[in-house]
């Protein structure tokens, strides 16, 4: 049976699919095709249910839960630390309000989050991979970072004017549900069942064979060197990633309804977990 898998093309994703994209990782009676693409891409994507499984920002969660039910392995979770806000010049908080600030997709949960926040602000949707390139060229006020650009804007003489993940840490004291992997709900329970397993097992071998999946990871680090790599996949895959357990799942209802309650999500989300 054929499982198209939709993924982002970054280190952390390389990094927890390496097992199953090598064949070190038995893939049961599947057949795994590997659709990477960014992340906005997929949340498009996940609206019209075009993968069988899929990367999601958690953002579009409410858009896509009629046709998609979470899976407990594979999550991005920022336990103090997350997406951030860049500037050419050191800025308050405040002044994020009356400035245009890049950011990386409508969809993702970066932007979901720092509309919590500050409330309103002035925005324009770059490629993820393009913002500290509109912000250095001044052609952005500020912009919204993930993904590697959280470690290395200081190479581009950037200043931190505001880290998302610290700001929910002290709201909320849990960590930061960034993104999900989803599986499409018209596959039978046996199937999901046998594709989460399939996704544990990969989170599992790469973290057990940590050096050769960072191999594998360099080759979609974008620039990094081996110590930046694997400090970013340190931040992505840990023991969230393998199983949410139910603190961050709290986390994940949690966001939910503050969004709701801050008039950023507008309906109502209950997740759903493969169990």
């Amino acid at each position: 049976m054929l499982i198209r898998l939709g993924h982002s093309p970054d280190p952390d994703d390389a990094f927890m699919f390496w097992g199953l994209a090598s064949g070190e990782v038995d893939p049961r009676q599947f057949e795994f095709e590997h659709v990477l693409r960014d992340i906005q891409t997929l949340n498009t994507w996940a609206i019209d249910g075009k993968l069988e499984v899929s990367a999601i920002s958690l953002a579009a969660y409410p858009l896509v839960q009629e046709n998609y039910v979470l899976l407990p392995h594979g999550a991005s979770m920022g336990s103090g630390y997350g997406p951030i806000v860049v500037a050419r010049e050191e800025l308050a908080l405040s002044d994020l309000r009356n400035i245009e600030i890049a950011i990386p997709g409508e969809l993702t949960t970066a932007f979901l989050v720092l509309r919590m926040c500050l409330g309103q602000f002035r925005y324009r949707a770059v490629p993820f991979d393009q913002i500290i390139e509109e912000v250095t060229s001044g052609r952005s006020d500020a912009g919204l970072l993930i993904h590697e650009g959280q470690l290395t804007y200081r190479e581009q003489k950037l200043q931190k004017v505001h880290d998302l993940g610290e700001w929910w840490k002290m709201e909320t004291g849990l960590p930061l549900p960034l993104g999900g992997n989803a599986l499409r709900r018209d596959l039978d329970k046996e199937t999901a069942r046998k594709c989460c397993d399939v996704l544990r097992d990969t989170v599992q071998y790469a973290l057990d064979h940590r050096k050769e999946a960072l191999d594998y990871a360099l080759e979609y680090a974008r620039g990094m060197d081996r110590k930046k790599a694997d400090k970013f996949v340190g931040m992505y895959v840990n023991s969230y990633t393998l199983e949410l357990g139910k603190r961050a799942e709290d986390a994940i209802e949690l966001l939910f309804k503050l969004g709701k309650q801050a008039g950023v999500i507008p309906v109502k989300v209950v997740p759903e977990f493969i169990e």
